[in-house]
């Protein structure tokens, strides 16, 4: 029986399947032209049992996703794809997992406008962190990529649409091919944007800045996490376009993301940020963060406590 890191069903089109044959055919639409939705949520494990972190906020984004790639999800509503989440975690009796809906456009008809219906699953695997046990306290290099964000117009930033990625992986292969843990793009002006799957925040004189959604980053749940954490320490917050050289000169520099966490930065292009560790201020926010996403702090997270079959 193959088993996923743990996994052994996923909920796929209104059923329960085990992994291995949770299949596709080979002519669906998403496979030729890139006509799918996703997204990643965490569970964590926390004292009062399995939690997942903003899960309704996931849900709606992929709903919002598939409205934007014209391919919405009729079939089910977001409440019930809460239920169904909380219930795939139950089936793989999971305490902490990282989660993957997808919806894809399915048709046996190829052609770049042909009709199909949208199809769904749902499945969840053991995932520790995203860019290392050691890039959470030490930090990871990163540079900056040839690979540029595409302008507003060209493709839909506020969706998590499968075609788009291929530019986020260019970004990262880049950077790992050259030894780097993490690489970052810039907008098609040349400010900077985000990482090949995280947004960014740095600090420079006890100031902590931001790109903007008009940065052609994707507004990442984590991100607004973050920037509601740093409103509430009273830490000053600036949402605004920054140059590739401010992220040289910070003193401090993070990334976010359901994948990526809190990730401290340590160098970009080879200069060292700051101390070249992890900084006073993202360790606060980190030591939030974890402190909130497990249970430690009062935050209302969505019970993952569905009974499981057996």
């Amino acid at each position: 029986m193959a088993v996923k890191n743990g996994s052994e069903f996923i909920w796929m089109n209104g059923e329960f399947v085990r992994w291995e044959d949770a299949t596709v055919h080979i002519t669906v639409h998403a496979l030729h032209y890139g006509t799918s939705v996703f997204e990643g949520t965490r569970c964590y494990s926390t004292p009062q049992g399995p939690a997942i972190f903003r899960l309704q906020d996931h849900t709606r984004r992929l709903f919002n996703s598939a409205k934007i790639a014209r391919m919405p999800i009729t079939d089910w509503n977001e409440d019930e794809i809460n239920d169904v989440t909380v219930e795939v975690i139950a089936r793989n009796k999971m305490e902490s997992s990282y989660i993957r809906p997808v919806a894809w456009k399915d048709t046996n008809a190829l052609g770049l406008a042909t009709p199909g219906e949208t199809r769904l699953a749902i499945m969840t695997w053991e995932w520790g962190a995203y860019l290392g046990e050691d890039g959470l306290e030490k930090g990871i290099d990163a540079a900056v990529s040839s690979w540029r964000r595409p302008a507003h117009g060209t493709y839909t930033t506020m969706g998590k649409v499968g075609g788009q990625y291929v530019n986020n992986i260019y970004t990262s292969l880049e950077a790992r091919r050259h030894g780097y843990m993490e690489g970052i793009a810039l907008d098609v002006n040349g400010y900077v944007s985000e990482g090949a799957g995280e947004n960014l925040f740095c600090v420079l004189d006890d100031v902590i800045y931001t790109p903007p959604l008009s940065a052609s980053i994707l507004g990442g749940i984590t991100r607004a996490s973050v920037i509601q954490i740093i409103k509430d320490m009273g830490l000053e917050l600036r949402e605004s376009m920054l140059t590739r050289e401010m992220l040289y000169i910070c003193d401090e520099l993070f990334m976010t993301g359901t994948a990526a966490e809190v990730t401290p930065v340590r160098s970009i292009d080879q200069i060292e940020i700051g101390s070249g560790s992890r900084g006073a201020i993202t360790k606060v926010i980190q030591d939030e963060f974890f402190g909130i996403v497990k249970g430690e702090k009062g935050y209302a997270m969505f019970p993952a406590v569905a009974s499981s079959p057996s």
